[in-house]
C-alpha cells in the first residue's frame, strides 16, 4: 500500500537525523522506497532547509544558518514539508537565522498521535522554545488542545488558533486570515458579475475548514449563491470525477468556482477544456494557495496566504516571549491577511 508524501518525508527526515549522513540510494533501500521517489522527497526537504544534499548523499542541515555558541534553539513542528508548509518553514528559518537562532524541524504527518512524539524528540534535542502547527481541526473539543499548555518551554501556535474556551487560547498564535482571503476572491468574482459560485474543497485540514466556513460566510455577506461544495478532494484526487461534477453544476447555472488548492485547479483545467467548457468564458476560476497558480493554462487568479510572513512573525513572537522573563508581554493572536493576484482565469464581466 502506498503512503503519502508527508509520511514518506517524515520517515526520511527521521532516518537522516538518526544517521547524520547517508547516500540516497542506501536510504531508499533501507526504507523500501523507489530511489526516484526518495530523490524527489529529499529535494523537497532540502528546499525547506530540513536537510543538506550533495553528490548523491543527504545529511542533517547545518550549514547556512548554524547556531552561534550562545544562540537559542527553536523547535518547529509542522504536519508536512513541501508546498504550503515549505514556505512557512522558509520564513521561520530566515527569521531565526537573522536573530542568531537555530531552527530544528519536526514533522508529524497529519496524524494527531504523532504530535506529542515529535515534540518530545524536539525537547530532547534541547530546544528552548516551540513553534507548533499541531493536527487540530476547528471542530475539535477544547480539552483536546489543552496539552500544549503543559509544555516545559514557551510555545507559539503557527497557522492554528485554539477555540476561545480552550486553555490553549492563552498561547500566542500567528495565522493567515483565510476568511479574509476567501472573501477577497468572492468579492472579485462578484465585481465581474458572477453570482453562482461553487467550491471545490480539500479534505479535512485546518486550512480546508477555514476556506469552507469563509466561503459560506462570504457568499452570504455578498449576496452570492453558494451553489455547492464538491467535497472529499485530496492528494489522490479523481480529477475526471470532479470535472464531471463541475460540468453538472454549470448546467444548473454555476458561473464561477473557487478551488482549494492550486494543484487541483491545474489538474482540472485541461479536462474541463477537453469537454468543451471554456475558462474563463463559461466559468471563472480562482484557486487558493498561489504556489503553482501562475503555471496554469490559462494562468490562475489566486489567493496567496502570507505563508513566509507567518513563519517569520511566529519566530519573532516566540523570541519575544522567551526574552520576556517576569515582565512577559501580553498574549498576542496575530492574523495576517492573504492577497489576491488577478490573472487570466476569471475574464471580464459576465455576459
Amino acid at each position: 500500500m502506498s503512503i503519502s508524501a508527508d509520511r514518506r518525508r517524515a520517515r526520511i527526515l527521521a532516518e537522516v537525523q538518526r544517521l547524520g549522513s547517508v547516500r540516497v540510494v542506501s536510504l531508499a533501500q533501507h526504507l523500501g522506497l523507489p530511489a526516484v521517489t526518495v530523490r524527489r522527497d529529499v529535494a523537497a526537504l532540502a528546499d525547506a532547509g530540513a536537510v543538506d544534499r550533495s553528490h548523491g548523499s543527504v545529511s542533517v542541515a547545518t550549514s547556512r544558518d548554524a547556531r552561534p555558541a550562545d544562540g537559542p534553539s527553536l523547535g518547529l513542528l509542522v504536519p508536512a514539508v513541501g508546498q504550503y508548509f515549505g514556505e512557512v518553514i522558509a520564513g521561520a528559518r530566515e527569521a531565526a537565522g537573522h536573530a542568531g537562532a537555530h531552527l530544528v524541524l519536526g514533522i508529524s504527518s497529519y496524524e494527531a498521535s504523532a504530535d506529542r512524539d515529535q515534540i518530545e524528540k524536539l525537547l530532547r534535542s534541547g530546544v528552548e522554545g516551540l513553534l507548533l502547527a499541531p493536527n487540530w481541526l476547528p471542530s475539535d473539543q477544547p480539552d483536546t488542545q489543552a496539552w500544549v499548555c503543559e509544555l516545559a518551554v514557551p510555545a507559539v501556535l503557527v497557522e492554528r488558533r485554539s477555540t476561545l474556551e480552550s486553555p490553549a487560547a492563552a498561547l500566542d498564535s500567528v495565522s493567515s486570515d483565510h476568511h479574509h482571503g476567501v472573501l477577497a476572491a468572492l468579492r472579485h468574482l462578484s465585481s465581474l458579475g458572477r453570482s453562482h459560485v461553487a467550491l471545490v474543497a480539500r479534505r479535512d485540514t485546518w486550512t480546508a475548514h477555514q476556506v469552507r466556513s469563509g466561503y459560506v460566510g462570504g457568499c452570504e455577506l455578498l449576496g452570492l449563491t453558494a451553489e455547492s461544495v464538491i467535497d472529499g478532494v485530496g492528494p489522490q484526487m479523481d480529477a475526471e470525477a470532479v470535472a464531471d461534477q463541475t460540468i453538472r453544476l454549470t448546467e444548473r447555472g454555476v458561473d464561477a468556482v473557487l478551488i482549494h488548492n492550486d494543484q487541483d485547479a491545474i489538474q482540472l483545467l485541461p479536462i474541463l477544456r477537453a469537454r468543451g467548457l471554456r475558462v474563463p468564458e463559461d466559468l471563472s476560476v480562482i484557486s487558493y494557495d498561489d504556489i503553482f497558480a501562475a503555471l496554469g493554462a490559462p494562468s490562475l487568479t489566486a489567493v496567496a496566504p502570507p505563508k513566509k510572513a507567518v513563519g517569520a512573525e511566529a519566530v519573532e513572537l516566540l523570541l519575544r516571549r522567551m526574552a520576556g522573563g517576569v515582565a512577559a508581554p501580553p498574549v498576542r493572536h496575530v492574523q495576517l491577511l492573504p492577497t489576491l493576484t488577478v490573472r487570466d482565469s476569471c475574464g471580464g464581466p459576465a455576459r
